[in-house]
């Protein structure tokens, strides 16, 4: 280790400077200043004391715990024994008075010796863990203060610092999980059975991917998608050879990242899609990563095979200098050459699909309670909230009470992709479930649970482990003070975000939020499912926000009050679309930039001073012309010596607005009084030119 600053190496070791020097001139070490160096030697030193230190400090603790946890065993056994001898003795006298004095001691009794923990969750506030802790607030935050904290009545604490409150008072405490689940009981062995595979489809936008699955599935899901691009995970199963294979269909889009990433998550095998035209382009090389992160099996699809520019060979060099190799290019990744217009190539990958499942030996257990993660959630007209779930363990079927996030239910039916009602479930098969409380997020996970008791509990405190969470994170400090007050001077287009699913709703966020510009920052304030209502034009109307709205429309009430309160709102169907109005948008919140554009040059060749007017510059025009109200830059001997603004141009005793090349004219120009024969005079004038959008970190 190199020597390190006195101020640095304090930092390290959670000290303060001052603390520092004193540990240092404690161990025989010279005296020294915060700015000077502390070497290695000096430093370890200091790390083993410290360490030393901190072990003592806990044996002590230890042996503090030991003895308290002595003497309440033997203040227990004490009053055991005391309890035991007035039972003795209230047997000889009248039943009565046994009953009298019995009862209460009995009572008293039986809290001494059982001892109960107190429960406590994360992210309490400081009136909450007094009331669990059965003291007062008062005496709570005194603790706070004693090991350095500042809190109020209403803040929240995080884990750490219950722990170690509850140490300070003596209490141990019990952590309740938000991620409590009824687990399936131990004692029912469950038999696992093979398992579809689940393949995730990734790739560059516009490369293939609905089209291959368009064929595979023998229907036309690409002619539906507005702009023939894939907006949200579609999940479909398919019969191959006797077995089912389930497809996920992930966006192309750069801005559904976070979309095909989460695709990834629940998936068994990756195909990676790449057009044999364009070849490897940057989302074949993030889907890459992706599956790559996920450490699932890849397979090659090369598309487009009947284009005359196709060229396969190309596309496998281009993924071997990103190191995935295919056969015959010394790997053993698949790699398989299709079309979706002839059909090549779809039968190998179908069979390519099938046998690594085979190598993968997928199983999983068909009975007991079901277990899954969304992939998709939104709110369908005429059925309510509306997920697909794709099953990974056990069976679902209709009336079962569920938990999924925040949010729980009890599945009223179970539909396919086509909207078929389906009497179950199974492991890897992509459902519609309708039931839910609430929408849940794409990720979440899915679990049938006992009752619906339990499944309200579930829910209710993963919500207030989410909300106790949000409101524990710091609202104002002195450094983000001063941020907020620099941020002052940044301008924001406000945005209300609505669509038609989660997935899209997330994605787009992603895309809009990334426009920010140093100047102009794009702020959603609200982003939700379903249709546009009341409350998003009054909100919008409150905050001076836009509405933008992606496969959904405004309600008819909602319409006529935007157009009462003057609230834009804007549609779109296609991700493109929203994007560039947005950037549009974003430009007209920017200050035009202001240039200088040189008009002309002229020299002085006499000068004028005139009573009640000023001094005159008698000019001849070199080059350009010369514009009244235009500004003037004054040279001698090539240094500029003032700047001003031309008020007045005469040619003889004219006036004029301009003065072509060629021509002699009287200037005036504002508070100039130094000026003499062979001064330069470069005319110019400041024009405005609409600012370009230039992403933050770039010039």
């Amino acid at each position: 280790m190199a020597r390190m600053r006195i101020c640095d190496a304090a930092a390290n070791l959670n000290l303060s400077s001052e603390a520092l020097v004193s540990i240092l001139k404690s161990l025989g070490y010279p005296a020294r200043g915060y700015t000077s160096y502390i070497e290695p030697e000096e430093y370890k030193a200091v790390s083993e004391k410290l360490k030393k230190e901190k072990s003592f400090y806990k044996k002590s603790l230890k042996a503090k715990s030991l003895k308290r946890k002595e003497e309440t065993q033997s203040r227990a056994l004490e009053q055991k024994i005391q309890q035991s001898i007035k039972q003795t003795l209230v047997k000889l006298e009248k039943r009565e008075i046994r009953h009298r004095r019995t009862k209460p001691k009995v009572t008293t009794t039986s809290k001494t010796e059982e001892p109960k923990k107190v429960k406590v969750t994360p992210y309490m506030s400081v009136a909450e863990l007094a009331h669990a802790f059965s003291v007062t607030t008062a005496e709570v935050i005194k603790k706070c203060l004693a090991i350095g904290l500042l809190a109020t009545v209403n803040q929240r604490l995080d884990m750490d610092t219950i722990t170690v409150l509850a140490d300070e008072f003596g209490v141990e405490i019990e952590v309740e999980s938000e991620e409590f689940l009824e687990e399936v009981p131990s004692e029912e062995k469950f038999e696992e059975k093979p398992r579809p595979p689940v393949v995730v489809v990734m790739g560059h936008v516009d490369h293939g991917k609905t089209a291959l699955l368009d064929y595979i599935r023998k229907t036309k899901v690409a002619q539906t998608e507005y702009g023939g691009i894939t907006q949200s995970i579609g999940a479909y199963m398919v019969n191959y050879k006797n077995s089912k294979i389930v497809f996920l269909d992930t966006p192309g889009h750069e801005a559904f990242t976070s979309m095909r990433a989460r695709g990834a998550m629940v998936t068994d095998i990756a195909i990676l899609v790449v057009a044999a035209d364009d070849g490897v382009m940057p989302q074949t090389l993030e889907a890459l990563n992706h599956a790559r992160a996920a450490g699932v099996p890849i397979i090659v699809c090369i598309t487009k095979m009947d284009l005359a520019q196709a060229n396969p060979e190309r596309v496998k060099a281009q993924l071997a200098q990103h190191n995935l190799n295919v056969e015959g290019y010394g790997g053993t990744t698949l790699c398989v050459e299709t079309s979706s217009r002839t059909g090549q190539g779809i039968e190998e990958l179908l069979d390519a699909i099938f046998l690594t499942s085979l190598e993968l030996n997928l199983k999983a257990r068909y009975s007991g309670r079901a277990k899954g993660v969304v992939l998709e959630a939104r709110v369908s007209r005429g059925r309510g909230n509306l997920a697909t779930v794709l099953i990974q363990e056990g069976t679902l079927r209709r009336g079962d009470v569920f938990v999924c996030g925040s949010e729980y239910g009890r599945v009223r039916d179970l539909l396919s992709e086509n909207f078929v009602k389906l009497p179950e479930a199974t492991p890897s098969m992509p459902v519609q479930v309708i039931g839910f409380s609430g929408l849940p997020e794409p990720g979440d996970r899915f679990d049938v649970v006992g009752d619906e008791r339990t499944a309200r509990e579930i829910a209710q405190r993963r919500f207030m482990a989410k909300r106790n969470r949000i409101l524990a994170t710091p609202k104002l400090t002195l450094e983000n003070l001063q941020k907020r007050i620099v941020e002052g001077k940044v301008k924001e287009l406000k945005i209300i975000l609505k669509a038609d699913v989660w997935g899209s709703a997330e994605a787009l966020r992603e895309a809009l939020e990334g426009l920010s510009l140093d100047e102009v920052r794009v702020k959603i304030i609200h982003s939700g499912v379903g249709a546009i209502t009341v409350s998003d034009v009054l909100l919008a109307c409150a905050s001076e926000a836009v509405i933008v709205g992606f496969h959904t429309e405004p309600l008819a009430e909602a319409s006529a009050m935007a157009q009462r309160e003057g609230v834009e709102i804007r549609t779109y169907r296609i991700i493109y679309s929203a994007i560039d109005d947005i950037r549009a948008a974003m430009l007209g919140l920017l200050e035009p930039e202001k240039r200088e554009k040189v008009i002309g040059k002229a020299v002085v060749r006499q000068v004028f001073v005139i009573p009640r007017v000023g001094t005159i510059a008698g000019c001849y025009v070199q080059e350009g012309k010369v514009e009244r109200e235009a500004m003037a830059r004054v040279f001698r001997q090539g240094e500029e010596i003032f700047v001003g603004k031309i008020i007045s141009l005469k040619h003889f005793k004219e006036d004029v607005k301009e003065i072509d090349t060629g021509y002699e004219c009287g200037i005036g120009i504002a508070n100039l009084t130094d000026i003499q024969p062979d001064d330069i005079l470069e005319v110019f004038k400041i024009e405005e030119v609409a600012r370009t959008p230039q992403e933050k970190g770039k010039e």
